[in-house]
């Protein structure tokens, strides 16, 4: 539905997406990840160091990252080597990987935080029986980028989903892998979100055997 022209709010409203950057967000190169990490720990920041680290790894959502519960990251005491997290977007389960680095800042950071296994990983400020908002999420991820010289308009939450996707993608060609590891349910999506050749990634999925 259109405004006339002398409609007052048809003239004052501005776009949603006036001002900023539209289309994908780049996805970080390994010495970006390693900057930023540098960075978190020279500033003391453990809990946004593991945060941070568990966004790489698993490549969640920022939606499910942030719902993430001590349960399903620690079993026996110790952080799990995998896990897994069932997906607000689709309810598909999706496994992840978590490595040294992540598991070493999780571990810190949860031993600090306390709680159960029932608690959010990542609790509001504001009121601890609830987690971190997507909005303060991404809020950090611009203070981190912006902190490593990285312009935040090219970078945000998806940046991060993105990194060790493209990573995969690129060292193994693996495109079956890559859409198992994102979670996403139909191949189409996982070539969109990587901005790859459409007949080359599909040539890669039909010799890739599962």
């Amino acid at each position: 539905m259109g405004h006339a022209t002398h409609d007052p709010i048809g003239s004052e409203r501005r776009a949603w997406n006036a001002g900023r950057t539209v289309g994908a967000k780049r996805a970080l190169k390994p010495p970006q990840v390693w900057a930023i990490r540098f960075w978190l720990d020279h500033e003391g920041r453990l809990r946004d160091r593991a945060l941070f680290d568990l966004a790489i790894d698993s490549k969640l959502r920022g939606c499910d990252l942030v719902k993430v519960k001590i349960g399903d990251l620690v079993s026996g005491g110790r952080i799990r080597a995998r896990a897994i997290v069932v997906q607000r977007k689709t309810k598909r389960p999706v496994q992840f990987e978590l490595l040294d680095a992540a598991r070493s800042s999780l571990q810190a950071w949860l031993e600090r935080r306390g709680g159960t296994v029932d608690d959010y990983a990542f609790p509001s400020r504001v009121d601890h029986t609830t987690h971190l908002s997507t909005r303060q999420y991404a809020r950090l991820v611009d203070e981190w980028v912006a902190a490593i010289g990285l312009r935040k308009e090219d970078y945000g939450t998806h940046s991060l989903r993105r990194t060790k996707a493209s990573i995969i993608y690129k060292t193994t060609g693996n495109l079956r892998a890559v859409q198992i590891l994102l979670g996403h349910t139909k191949i189409e999506s996982t070539v969109r979100y990587l901005g790859v050749d459409v007949e080359d990634a599909l040539t890669l999925a039909e010799s890739t055997e599962v």
